[in-house]
């Protein structure tokens, strides 16, 4: 049990140690951009053909299996494909699953 214990604490300190490194580097890049420290506009990644992961949400502003429109503070996107729905919409946190086709900036 005590080992279990240990392994299980310091794989969740190299976890935060890897995710400390990777906020760091992503504001290093920002502010190599010219942009700001923290960011208010929604950021994204998509993985082709499995759907993809939105940060920065504020509110949900359109739904259908075809488009969802996604609002943050600054400006909102509109994500288009088939066959879309929503995996998890937590803490400004979404997961769209589905094939996305395409990701657009709306306003801000």
């Amino acid at each position: 049990m005590c080992i279990c214990y240990f392994m299980l604490c310091k794989y969740f300190c190299v976890k935060i140690a890897h995710t400390i490194l990777e906020m760091r580097f992503r504001e290093e890049i920002i502010r190599k951009l010219g942009g700001e420290g923290e960011t208010s506009r929604i950021e994204y990644t998509v993985i082709d053909g499995k759907g993809g992961y939105f940060q920065n949400v504020k509110r949900l502003l359109e739904f259908s299996s075809g488009k969802i429109v996604l609002k943050g503070r600054k400006g909102a996107v509109c994500v288009e494909g088939e066959n879309l729905s929503l995996g998890k919409f937590s803490g400004g946190d979404v997961a769209v699953l589905g094939n996305i086709m395409r990701v657009s900036r709306e306003g801000g």
